[in-house]
């Protein structure tokens, strides 16, 4: 996979400055049908590829644990 270029990461508009978020390339998820996903503390660290299905899942979870 090619890594997403480090001006494709975006997080959640609900992401405070508090450095516990995720972040996601969705130019990447548009181009490929996959979702890069990394911790934003480790923006070198290793990424975690999901499927479109994945992601809706981890972002509905995150929604009803707020």
């Amino acid at each position: 996979m090619t890594e997403p270029a480090a001006d494709m990461w975006a997080k959640s508009s609900y992401s405070g400055n508090g450095g516990q978020c995720i972040e996601w390339a969705p130019a990447h998820a548009s181009a490929t049908g996959t979702i890069p996903v990394r911790d934003s503390k480790r923006p070198n660290g290793p990424v975690l590829i999901v499927s479109v299905n994945a992601f809706a899942g981890l972002v509905a979870l995150a929604r009803n644990s707020a």
